[in-house]
């Protein structure tokens, strides 16, 4: 291979919900771009990531998690995910290594092995169990789907984060540089904020009430007369009026909470102090609306 050859192109990162994908993806950029809690359908957009070297632009799609839908805005999650695993360059299939193929695992493998694109198995959260035992656990995928690599890593740790980077480069084709060196998403900051907010909501909140809730950001202007300030308004949405209680909580206290969590993160975001004021709707069963799924961004297109 000449040394001036630049190679580039697309790769899905895909999965159940709940096995690491953002975090992989935060991991190999080395930015918070998609959020991550321990709650599983965290992710409801492809998040594209971008990684440039010298000699390579690696352009990633984390997916929401592969799982079977309870509403509009599930079918529409999953519609995503299976969709984002055409037309790429590398299919990555994240497992957990803590035991052999479920039904559902199954299945996306069945999916992903329809793609034209190789589909490595990567089975994540090794930081979890011994080398002894994930050998089973490969034995066990390799009996359903012909993989091309098969890469063991914690991205939690970004070990083996590196030799997995090398391994999709050499999948990739020779290609151009489709996004600018210092650009790591195609998302408007205004979506990343969004989401940054969901995630502290995510991270307060419990049981239901986090899968129904959206943000919109609806307004960020600088503070005349402050170079280094920035006034953001955002909505939280959520789906019920007892819902609405919770997330404001007694004399405010959880909304407070969540905006302290979310200034942190917005703050390196804009590189300035962010004066944050959050306040609370009701959209009744938001989550099975056509219009509310696509206003809040979270479509197909």
């Amino acid at each position: 291979m000449a040394n001036n050859e630049f190679h580039s192109g697309f790769v899905t990162i895909a999965g159940r919900p709940n096995v690491g994908k953002s975090t992989l993806m935060n991991c190999i950029l080395g930015e918070k771009l998609a959020i991550v809690s321990n709650k599983p359908q965290t992710t409801r957009n492809k998040i594209t990531g971008i990684l440039t070297k010298d000699d390579v632009q690696m352009i990633f799609i984390d997916t929401p998690g592969i799982h079977t839908p309870k509403s509009k805005l599930g079918a529409s999650m999953v519609k995503m995910a299976e969709t984002a695993a055409s037309d790429v360059d590398v299919v990555l299939f994240l497992v957990e290594p803590h035991e052999k193929p479920s039904d559902s695992e199954r299945a996306i493998a069945a999916k992903l092995a329809k793609s034209k694109a190789p589909v490595f198995l990567i089975i994540n959260k090794i930081d979890t169990v011994t080398k002894a035992e994930v050998l089973p656990v490969i034995d066990a995928y390799k009996e359903i789907c012909a993989f091309a690599e098969i890469v063991p890593i914690s991205a939690l740790r970004a070990e083996n984060v590196d030799e997995l980077l090398s391994t999709i480069k050499r999948y990739l084709p020779i290609g151009p540089k489709y996004f600018p060196e210092d650009m790591i998403t195609d998302r408007p900051e205004r979506f990343i904020a969004a989401e940054m907010i969901r995630e502290k909501a995510l991270y307060v909140l419990q049981d239901e009430v986090p899968h129904g809730i959206a943000v919109e950001i609806t307004a960020v202007r600088p503070r005349e007369g402050q170079d280094n300030l920035l006034d953001m308004d955002a909505t939280i949405y959520c789906e019920r009026e007892t819902h609405k209680g919770i997330i404001i909580g007694k004399q405010g206290a959880t909304l407070k909470e969540i905006g302290t969590q979310a200034r942190r993160d917005l703050q390196r975001l804009f590189g300035s102090k962010v004066n944050l004021q959050l306040w609370v709707r009701v959209k009744k069963n938001w989550r099975d609306s056509d219009f509310y799924i696509k206003s809040f961004g979270y479509d197909n297109e």
